[in-house]
């Protein structure tokens, strides 16, 4: 049987999530916006909860599109606070889509969101080396550094501890445990 990081075995989800996702290096923009949002959305709740709706988020949300929702106006924001499928958070609506033109405007800087983000580690995964799930930080340095840059840009609901899951989420740190299948 393979070894896994063990914060993945309550749910078949959370394992295909953990399996398939977690910690592969991500080097495309709409990938990065997802995770974006959705780790945004997902601020108080519990990731398995956001992981459910996610098919939810994509429809509402034009599969992700970031120049479609950075369009959104009153009327889209009213149809997505409507919407029961996603989290219903008018803060978290608005900060989406003030995002998604903050995310423009980076990848109008850098040429694409994936440079500006990987600069952080100079284009190479941090890989730590931890044994147990217990011993994986909230936050560090490299977190509060990108959450620090994007919130001078302009971004919003978007601070250390959930830019720690981006970083884990698109493979910027390899936080999958010493003698997880999984781990680069």
């Amino acid at each position: 049987m393979m070894e896994r990081c063990k914060w993945c075995l309550s749910d078949p989800i959370y394992v295909k999530y953990h399996d398939e996702e977690w910690g592969t290096p991500v080097h495309e923009d709409r990938k990065h916006f997802e995770f974006l949002l959705l780790e945004s959305a997902q601020s108080g709740l519990s990731w398995i909860t956001i992981l459910r709706k996610r098919e939810n988020y994509r429809k509402a949300y034009d599969g992700f599109n970031v120049e479609k929702i950075a369009s959104y106006g009153e009327d889209k924001i009213e149809s997505l606070l409507n919407d029961a499928g996603i989290i219903r958070n008018r803060r978290k609506i608005e900060s989406s889509i003030n995002n998604a033109r903050r995310f423009l405007e980076v990848q109008s800087e850098f040429g694409s969101f994936d440079r500006y983000i990987w600069r952080f580690v100079d284009g190479h995964p941090v890989v730590n080396h931890y044994d147990s799930i217990s011993q994986l930080p909230a936050t560090s340095g490299l977190s509060d550094e990108v959450g620090r840059d994007l919130k001078n840009r302009g971004f919003r609901h978007l601070g250390s501890i959930t830019l720690y899951s981006h970083l884990q989420a698109t493979g910027l740190i390899d936080d999958h445990v010493n003698g997880c299948f999984r781990k680069g």
